[in-house]
């Protein structure tokens, strides 16, 4: 049976992260008895983490963790390395604030033997103008510094195999605000076996875009 490790970074989401943690949670059981759902508190200053533990009493494959405060980016790569050292098969990742539907996850499980990347593309975009000209933007500046044409480089809904996660997490500077972007990157690069797949994408419920100009004007150094 494959074991899964769903990572959910969160950040003063006190009013969402109990439903999205019980959602997610269901996902995790159908899985299997040896698959968590890892939520990381990167240093949140509400009740996040209090919420997480008195969950975690009740959603009996719920990891809650928590460190100091590092932004969104550096949280990610703690939870891929925290998942890693427990040898998961696959690792998907999202975010905590609920513009994804863990019902959508399913069609990313079934294709999990064919793609050893699956990555959602927004293309049922609730979140606003703004979001999508980032996005947009985004592309853009990876086509002239990457010369990569990818579709949508940062969507926090991806399914990937453990082994090719585990040959570049180690290229990703431990602080590094764009994670999932230099992932794809490098996935694109190395010419790995990625797939799209179209994703809804609900408005923002709160908190603050993780991508914006003036982190995209630092990708030019990553090269």
């Amino acid at each position: 049976m494959d074991k899964l490790f769903i990572v959910i970074p969160a950040y003063n989401e006190e009013a969402n992260i109990f439903e999205v943690a019980a959602q997610w949670h269901k996902i995790i059981v159908k899985i299997g008895s040896e698959s968590r759902l890892l939520i990381i508190d990167d240093g949140s200053r509400d009740n996040t983490f209090k919420i997480l533990m008195e969950l975690s009493t009740k959603l009996m494959q719920l990891l809650p963790v928590t460190k100091s405060n590092a932004g969104h980016g550096a949280t990610l790569l703690y939870g891929y390395n925290y998942a890693l050292e427990h040898n998961p098969d696959y690792i998907f990742q999202t975010d905590s604030d609920g513009q994804t539907r863990p019902e959508e996850f399913w069609q990313f499980w079934e294709k999990r033997n064919e793609y050893s990347i699956l990555i959602g593309h927004r293309n049922h975009r609730e979140d606003g103008f703004s979001r999508v000209l980032v996005t947009k933007i985004l592309k853009i500046v990876l086509w002239c510094v990457f010369r990569l044409n990818i579709t949508d480089a940062n969507t926090p809904f991806r399914l990937m195999q453990a082994q090719i996660l585990r040959k570049y997490i180690s290229l990703i500077p431990s602080e590094y605000n764009l994670t999932n972007v230099m992932l794809t990157v490098l996935f694109f690069k190395h010419k790995e076996n990625v797939k799209f797949i179209p994703i809804t994408f609900k408005a923002r419920q709160g908190g603050v875009n993780s991508i914006n100009l003036k982190k995209l004007s630092k990708l030019a150094y990553k090269r």
